[in-house]
């Protein structure tokens, strides 16, 4: 873990600055639905490209419906060209405190790891709180999953090839559900990526302490996010809420797991990491300097992002798509 963190680049400080002008934090805001839609057009927008960035070129992007009991889930399905038969799969679950974000909000960072392993990355979407509280996004989430494994055929790829990926809120739930693989007999998973995952619902660590004010996320939003989103269940200890209280760890997916040295929720990734290998499952960890949370859906003024991309395709490659 670094102490000091690196300073940021030019652009990432402007952006931040931007920011900070321009939105409205989540503890103050009132109209969910409203920022929500704020948010989808400024991501469309010409400006929003370049800081969110495109879609890789090397795939086809289409959008499916996945049907679940009382309600449909939209999914962005990255499938690359120039590769035939039924492809390994890596099903990516984006970010947003459970509150906010989208599949187009991942959409740079899952392209590019289609693009660049061959796999099929498949993100759905999952409802959101307030208007949906846990364990909404955990259902919707695990069954996303399950219905993607049943319709492998349909979809033409290998579930025996499995992934799961997510960033921040979104790796709460890649967590929670490679734990359920695990406690549910399966479907089995060969591998985690956890991107800057929030792993801990209550507890105020280090780096919370020393960085509350950190650009994209504070430690005000944090607290906002966790109660927006456990609503009336705001303080279970259920590790489908906090998967870093899960008694047991034995038999998880080999993970890696990303963090950013401006980010509050740092040592929620550090102490994830500790409690896996402490349990002897494989992680690589690495922490991305002069990056801030959400680094990875902001490659237009973070440059780390590029490298971190790199990092998930050499990972996914060896442990999913090359797998035997």
């Amino acid at each position: 873990m670094t102490a000091t963190p690196a300073p940021l680049a030019p652009r990432t400080r402007a952006f931040a600055a931007a920011l900070k002008r321009l939105s409205t934090p989540v503890e103050e805001a009132t109209d969910h639905a409203a920022l929500r839609a704020q948010r989808d057009r400024l991501m469309k927008s010409p400006a929003g490209r370049l800081v969110f960035g495109r879609t890789s070129r090397r795939v086809r992007t289409e959008e499916i419906e996945i049907p679940l009991k009382g309600r449909t889930l939209r999914a962005l399905v990255h499938r690359p060209f120039g590769v035939g038969g039924a492809r390994p799969v890596v099903v990516n679950f984006h970010g947003g405190g459970w509150v906010q974000g989208s599949p187009e909000q991942s959409a740079w960072a899952a392209s590019h790891v289609a693009a660049g392993t061959g796999a099929v990355v498949i993100s759905p979407s999952y409802r959101l709180a307030p208007e949906h509280p846990y364990p909404a996004a955990v259902d919707d989430t695990w069954e996303a999953l399950g219905w993607i494994v049943d319709h492998a055929d349909r979809l033409d790829v290998d579930t025996s090839r499995l992934a799961v990926m997510g960033d921040s809120a979104g790796g709460n739930l890649a967590a929670v559900a490679a734990q359920r693989a695990v406690r549910e007999g399966g479907p089995r998973l060969r591998a985690q990526v956890l991107i800057y995952p929030a792993v801990e619902m209550y507890e105020t660590f280090a780096s919370e302490l020393r960085m509350p004010d950190e650009p994209v996320l504070t430690s005000k939003n944090m607290k906002a996010f966790v109660h927006l989103y456990l609503g009336d269940a705001y303080g279970t200890t259920d590790p489908l809420a906090s998967p870093l209280r899960a008694e047991s760890f034995d038999g998880l997916a080999p993970a890696f797991i990303l963090t950013a040295d401006h980010d509050p929720l740092l040592d929620n990734g550090v102490h994830y990491r500790e409690a896996l290998q402490r349990a002897g499952v494989p992680v690589r960890y690495r922490e991305y300097p002069a990056s801030i949370h959400g680094f990875l859906s902001l490659p237009g003024v973070v440059p780390a992002a590029n490298e971190a991309v790199s990092d998930i395709i050499d990972f996914v490659a060896a442990r999913v798509v090359l797998a035997s």
